[in-house]
């Protein structure tokens, strides 16, 4: 397959989304899932098929519901496949050219009747620059119109910022804008990072962007260039194609025909000449921030309110026009003024200040966290403009957020079990002051030296992954209660009760997480209590052997007593010649020998056994008294 795809000209790739074309064999078994997976993956409706069927009427039916391009056996795959492949990629890039060429023509136009018909021309223009961007996946388009200087632009749309409008820049920084100017043709720019047109400074900042391409498309309305369509590709948009130039030209040529307008055109006009002045009343800002949801407020150089908008009144539980003429620290009595004074004299001093956190508390007795912004704003009686809003509740939300964490990072730590967590690749993200003691490596060196598979023995942390997996211990990605073995840094084996589980996010796999309880003086306490078992079992079966050597001495005493008397009778009767003194004398001594035993038996006061037949085992009577001689 690899060898044929290479004499076609293509390229076998890994994963399904980077494909074009895809060979499945219908003729390997169980082959239904993975074909089904591929077809309902992301890229599976712009996949060209070819399919590589059995020659026989059940084959060529198995493909009635897929629709290849193109069918295969393997009667022919060695001779015919590498002619097909190229085949099916020639129609597979036409397709894909008259799918794009659509979109394009549909996006025209769009464009087109847009450009007929709104009347808004900001909009019209952030529009333009928006659906650019998302045809072309690219990171950003923007509409530069050409100032009143030479070296001077003004950003009037951009795809990626609603409100960016009205923006001077200096061409200086932007040699592309400047050649499109000069030569009046597009500049196209595909390794941008490296192209001669920039400076040292530009590539570098282009590089720093992660900006791989640039085009630059001009603007000309009465026979001059009047300004530029911009796009910068940076993330898996790493050139652009010279169909998408022809169709960026045609868009550029379309935007410049409906600037051509005089209403549109003065409406462009206005709004550059606006930028290049000054407002000479407050009232255009009034009715700008009437409808701003966030608070506004126009101060003076000596921070009393000018103007306050609907928004910020009712933020502050003061109605506008009694706050208009009196100072801002009265209007929001913050809890800490220098906080609020030193954001507005940086402002009075020409230095914009954002996101800073002012606790004020309003007439009605609210008290509130304001995220408050402020920059100069150079007019006749106007210093600063203010802009705050309400992060009351967001700043609330955060402190029990940042309280939740530290509480839970202290119960980590706290916890004599040892806690361990790793991602995927065995990396270990967590390692509480528990598993410190159990293991003997710090947090720091844990995260940055081990993986989890160092802290088991060889083979036991590819065994707990799949008894974490497996339905059968807990459930899937639980683990129930398992005895397991850690390894400290010393080598020591450490015994541990663990549970286990896996984390998931969106229904993936995200990390493992452990909980472990040391064993190892449980186990200790366990071995002293089984020889406290095995000694007190000693001391049972001693008790009762001394008890029954007791008993049977007591028993055995009284007749042979009665035996040795009588023998001893009848020693005296009998002559040493006479044929019964003999036996006599036998039953006589046998019985003093037994006396003898029965002694013994009587002073056992401990178990003691020796070998007998066998592995039979009897008791030992020397060792068993041998402590009382």
């Amino acid at each position: 397959m690899n060898a044929a795809a290479g004499r076609a000209g293509l390229r076998v790739v890994d994963d399904p989304d980077d494909a074009a074309l895809a060979l499945v064999d219908l003729t390997a078994p169980g082959c239904g899932p993975a074909v089904v997976e591929l077809l309902t993956s992301l890229n599976g409706p712009h996949l060209t098929l070819i399919a590589l069927v059995s020659p026989d009427p059940r084959g060529f039916a198995a493909v009635d519901t897929l629709r290849p391009t193109d069918i295969l056996t393997h009667q022919g795959l060695a001779h015919e496949l590498t002619w097909r492949l190229q085949r099916a990629a020639e129609r597979h890039r036409e397709r894909e050219e008259q799918a794009r060429s659509q979109t394009d023509l549909a996006l025209l136009l769009e464009l087109t009747a847009d450009y007929a018909e709104s009347s808004d021309v900001e909009a019209l223009l952030h529009g333009v620059t928006r659906r650019l961007a998302e045809q072309l996946d690219i990171a950003r388009a923007t509409l530069v119109m050409l100032g009143g200087g030479a070296d001077e632009g003004i950003i009037v749309a951009a795809s990626d910022d609603p409100g960016l409008k009205n923006l001077r820049i200096d061409l200086a920084r932007y040699p592309e804008i400047r050649e499109v100017v000069r030569t009046g043709k597009p500049v196209v720019m595909q390794e941008a990072a490296t192209h001669p047109l920039l400076g040292d400074l530009e590539r570098r900042a282009v590089a720093a962007r992660g900006i791989h391409a640039i085009a630059a498309l001009p603007l000309p309305i009465r026979g001059e260039v009047r300004g530029v369509l911009l796009l910068r590709a940076a993330g898996r948009r790493r050139t652009f194609s010279t169909r998408e130039i022809d169709f960026l030209t045609t868009v550029a040529h379309a935007t410049a025909v409906a600037l051509r307008s005089a209403s549109v055109l003065q409406s462009v006009q206005t709004a550059r000449l606006a930028a290049e002045e000054k407002a000479a009343s407050f009232k255009p800002y009034q009715l700008f921030f009437a409808h701003v949801s966030e608070g506004v407020a126009i101060l003076d150089d000596k921070a009393g309110v000018l103007s306050l908008n609907p928004s910020g009144a009712q933020m502050l539980d003061t109605p506008a026009n009694e706050a208009r003429g009196k100072h801002l620290n009265q209007i929001t009595q913050p809890l800490d003024e220098g906080v609020l004074m030193e954001l507005v004299t940086s402002a009075s001093r020409g230095e914009a200040r954002s996101g800073v956190d002012v606790v004020v508390r309003t007439p009605a007795g609210r008290c509130l966290t304001l995220s408050m912004s402020a920059a100069p704003l150079r007019d006749e009686d106007a210093a600063t403009i203010l802009s705050f809003r309400d992060v009351t509740h967001a700043r609330k939300l955060e402190d029990e957020l940042r309280n939740t964490k530290d509480f839970l990072e202290r119960l980590i730590d706290s916890s004599v079990d040892a806690i361990i967590a790793a991602d995927l690749k065995g990396r270990i993200i967590l390692f509480n002051k528990g598993a410190e003691a159990m293991c003997g490596y710090s947090a720091a060196e844990a995260q940055e030296k081990l993986t989890v598979l160092q802290l088991y023995p060889p083979g036991v942390a590819q065994r707990v992954m799949a008894q974490i997996r497996s339905p059968e211990l807990g459930g899937r990605g639980r683990l129930s209660l398992i005895r397991q073995e850690l390894v400290h840094r010393s080598g020591e084996r450490v015994p541990v009760n663990m549970t286990a589980s896996i984390v998931y996010e969106g229904g993936r796999e995200s990390f493992s997480v452990g909980i472990f309880t040391d064993l190892r003086d449980r186990v200790q306490l366990e071995r002293k209590l089984s020889d406290v078992e095995t000694r007190l079992e000693e001391s049972e079966k001693s008790a009762v052997i001394v008890a029954l050597a007791g008993t049977a001495a007591h028993e055995l005493n009284q007749p042979l007593t009665s035996v040795m008397g009588y023998a001893e009778l009848l020693k005296r009767k009998l002559k040493e010649d006479d044929f019964a003194w003999r036996p006599v004398d036998i039953i006589y001594r046998e019985a003093e020998r037994m006396a003898e035993i029965v002694r013994k038996i009587g002073k056992i006061t401990r178990y003691e056994t020796k070998s007998y037949v066998g592995a039979q085992q009897i008791l030992d009577l020397d060792k068993a008294t041998s402590h009382e001689e």
